[in-house]
Formats: structure tokens, C-alpha cells, sequence
């Protein structure tokens, strides 16, 4: 069995969890920002295809204790990386580290690099090439007070990168983040999603690919492609088979909404790109006015509109605003608001009846749960100075 990790936004660990046992891990073990967990090889394939929730799947190669920057560097020598990868792969080290008393990463990172550099020359004379940009090789390592642990990355681009994003708003939501909101929330292919203030499409889009059955990797290339146990035959089969899966575009109760001309356009790309446009009613509707599509479903939402409502005084107007549009026109519906501004439990006039810590990036923020049932959950609003 070979042992993983697999790193997530910040607050999806349980739902990521979930999903890679789901996919056929075990054992599998949430950690603070990602998931442990195990598996045969061949794991690194379908979780690098079906995963929407992991930022990439690391496959552990070596770990070990250490006090300095030398002992960092013979722990990566011992490390057979020519069983690995060849020699002519071009490189990237990235070392991360929590409680380390090492007082440059920087240098941790060059040791690193040398290392495994020195051990391909030793065996072959050829000494692998560095790329910062687009390396064919990501070694990672991640240390702790005393320990080192070195993964090769079999993602290369990170897996949030799906290859449908073609025009995207101001500070997008990343796809992995936005398919852990419409886990978060419990919804269900079937159900009736809006996205009242959807912007570039990314939560809309997540929802159509879940519900369409379509794996996210499916349009790109993986870092496993440049390893030397790549078994293209077996990586093929797999692809396939999700692709024999996929359904095509059909109607799917799914709704994306934005009040901005230039936000629907790049959606509409967006949407294109991705192959579900047959999957989303796409519509130029201001969310304080919009009325619900179904008798209930589900709203998931990032507000507010970015930077169209940067002014402090324009948001601590349009919160109220939107709590009356939620409150009068979606009873029967239950809303998800992602926030990292700390006003909007206060100003919007709901209860929350969930709040789920989250990072978007390094910001953080809560995914607050409405329940929106006509005549209840009001709360009253504080002035506003």
C-alpha cells in the first residue's frame, strides 16, 4: 500500500476525506489543511481524475527525523529518485513546515534540490535542470519540530485547475473551493441550485459537472504522466471508463444569476468551455429583486458582488437588502453565504443556523446556513453608524 496526501482549502478536510473513501482510500485521516490516506499506486489516477475537492495528490516517497539542514540533505539523498523520475525531467523543490527551528526554508529547499540532483549524478552523470514555471518534477517536502517528509507531487498544475476557466471575474473562487460549498451544503443533483450573484459561474459550473457526472480532470494532464511507474495503458482504462460515465448536457435545476452584464458574458464562456451549457439557465437578474425558480431548493452564494460593492457604506446597505430579497421571495428554500466579512451575520437580518469555518486562500471566512421559512429566523438589525 502506498501512502498519500492530499492538500484542500482550509475547512473542507471532512468532506475530502469523504470523497477519496468514497473513491476507494483507506485508511484515510483528516490533518489541519488536507487528508492522509492510502491505497495501491494506481489510486494516484482516479483520484487525480474525480477528486473536486483536493488541490493535488502528493505520493509520500520518504520520511525521517532531523535536526539540521544536513541531515535534510542526506535524508534526501538515501532517497532512490532515479527509480522515480528520469534524469533529462526538469525540476521544482518546495518545502512547507510547521515548528521547524530551521531558520531558512530557502536553504532547506536548496539542500533538497542538491540532493536529489547529486543522487540522479551519481548514478547516471546527468544532473536534472530546474524550472520554476512548468517543471515536469515537483518534489515536495514538508517538515515539522523534528521530522521531514518528501513527496512527489502526481498532480503538476494544481487540480482546481480544470481547463474551463477561460474569463474570470475579480479574485475568483477557486473550483475546489466552490465544489466543497455545494458538498457542504448536502446538495443533490436533482435539487433546484441558485447562485443568485454567480459572477465568472465557477459554484454553477461545479454543481452541472457533479450533476452531469463528469469527472473535473478529465480536459488535462497530470504530473503521474512524467513519473517512470506511469502505466499508460492502466491510466487510459480508467479515463475511459469516466468518460463512458459522463452524461450528456440536459437540464439540471440549475440556475446562475448576476445583475452584471460583463459577469454573464465570461460565465457564458466559462459555461461553454466546460461542455455544460445544456446543464445551466444562465440569466442577468439583480439578486434583490429575482424570484425563486422552483417552490424550494438551495442557494449557494459568494457575496457580495466584489469589487462592484468595494464602499463600506454600499455593502452595509446591500446586506439588509439581500436578507429582505432572501427572506420574502425563497421561503421553503435553505441558503448557503460564503463570507469573510464579519457584517454579514450582523446586518443581513437572518439566523444562521450553521456557521462553517473556511479559507478562501489565505482569507478566512464562514459558509453561513439560512434556513429561509416565512414568518421565522428574522433577527433584529443593529444601526449601522
Amino acid at each position: 500500500m502506498e501512502r498519500f496526501f492530499a492538500p484542500c482549502p482550509r475547512g473542507l478536510e471532512g468532506v475530502l476525506g469523504a470523497e477519496l473513501a468514497d473513491l476507494g482510500a483507506d485508511p484515510v485521516t483528516a490533518a489541519d489543511g488536507g487528508v492522509a490516506f492510502g491505497g495501491p499506486i494506481t489510486l494516484a489516477y482516479r483520484a487525480n481524475l474525480e477528486s473536486r475537492l483536493a488541490s493535488r495528490i502528493l505520493w509520500q516517497v520518504g520520511h525521517g527525523a532531523y535536526r539540521d539542514e544536513q541531515d535534510i540533505y542526506q535524508l534526501a539523498l538515501d532517497l532512490d529518485w532515479p527509480q522515480w523520475f528520469r534524469a533529462d525531467r526538469t525540476l521544482r523543490v518546495d518545502v512547507a513546515a510547521t515548528r521547524s527551528p530551521l531558520t531558512s526554508l530557502e536553504f532547506a529547499t536548496l539542500r533538497i534540490k542538491d540532493a536529489v540532483c547529486d543522487r540522479h549524478r551519481a548514478g547516471s552523470g546527468v544532473r536534472p535542470n530546474v524550472s520554476k514555471d512548468q517543471p515536469d518534477v515537483r518534489v515536495h517536502a514538508y517538515l515539522t519540530a523534528g521530522e521531514a517528509t518528501f513527496y512527489l507531487d502526481t498532480s503538476g498544475e494544481p487540480l482546481f485547475k480544470r481547463g474551463y476557466r477561460r474569463q474570470t471575474a475579480e479574485a475568483p473562487m477557486r473550483e475546489n473551493l466552490a465544489a466543497g460549498l455545494l458538498r457542504l451544503a448536502r446538495w443533490h443533483p436533482g435539487t433546484p441550485l441558485l447562485d443568485p450573484l454567480c459572477g465568472s459561474g465557477t459554484i454553477a459550473i461545479e454543481a452541472a459537472l457533479i450533476a452531469l457526472d463528469i469527472a473535473p480532470g478529465l480536459k488535462r494532464t497530470f504530473g503521474f504522466q512524467k513519473l517512470a511507474w506511469y502505466d499508460g495503458s492502466a491510466w487510459q482504462k480508467i479515463k475511459q471508463a469516466a468518460q463512458r460515465r459522463a452524461r450528456a448536457a440536459a437540464p439540471a435545476n440549475i440556475c446562475a444569476r448576476d445583475i452584471d452584464a460583463t459577469a454573464i458574458h465570461q460565465c457564458h464562456v466559462n459555461i461553454e468551455a466546460a461542455g455544460v451549457a445544456g446543464a445551466i439557465v444562465l440569466e442577468q437578474v439583480d439578486a434583490l429583486v429575482g424570484t425563486a425558480p422552483a417552490s424550494d431548493g438551495v442557494i449557494v452564494a459568494n457575496p457580495p458582488y466584489g469589487v462592484r460593492l468595494a464602499g463600506s457604506h454600499a455593502l452595509a446597505e446591500f446586506y439588509p437588502r439581500l436578507g429582505d430579497a432572501l427572506k420574502q421571495r425563497f421561503a421553503g428554500w435553505t441558503a448557503f453565504l460564503l463570507s469573510g466579512d464579519t457584517r454579514l451575520p450582523k446586518l443581513i437580518g437572518l439566523k444562521a443556523s450553521r456557521r462553517t469555518p473556511l479559507f478562501n486562500g489565505a482569507l478566512e471566512c464562514r459558509l453561513y446556513e439560512y434556513r429561509l421559512v416565512a414568518g421565522s429566523m428574522r433577527q433584529p438589525r443593529p444601526a449601522v453608524s
